[in-house]
């Protein structure tokens, strides 16, 4: 599975991995499986792990409906790294797109200990 995600309760915190080449569809598949998931909360904050992402295969209006949706709460904080210059420009262009439409805070990294340190999560933490 291209998209699959980890909740981690004690962290209050959901990380997404996406890895290879990752569609429209399988992204808006992975978000409706979180949110249908009884563990899932909208107060917790999300690390998109796109490190091993080598293809985003979707247009700009697809990508800006993956943002749109409210899957978290507006005082979230929502992190993704991203290594390829391609991934990381989506990234940004979501984040942009957060930012402007008052649905919390999200930030683009190229470092996976950067985002968690935004994100507050220790070293030591154990997710990586």
């Amino acid at each position: 599975m291209p998209v699959h995600y980890v909740i981690h309760k004690e962290l209050h915190l959901v990380v997404t991995v996406a890895e290879g080449l990752v569609t429209f569809q399988e992204a808006l598949n992975a978000q409706d499986r979180l949110l249908s998931d009884p563990n899932f909360s909208s107060t917790f904050n999300e690390l998109v792990d796109a490190t091993t992402t080598t293809t985003f295969d979707a247009t700009v209006e697809e990508a800006k409906t993956l943002a749109r949706r409210r899957m978290f709460s507006p005082a979230s904080k929502r992190a993704m790294v991203a290594v390829r210059p391609d991934i990381f420009g989506m990234g940004r262009l979501m984040e942009a797109y957060h930012h402007t439409h008052g649905q919390g805070t999200i930030q683009v990294f190229y470092r996976r200990d950067e985002a968690l340190k935004w994100l507050g999560i220790p070293e030591d933490s154990g997710l990586y």
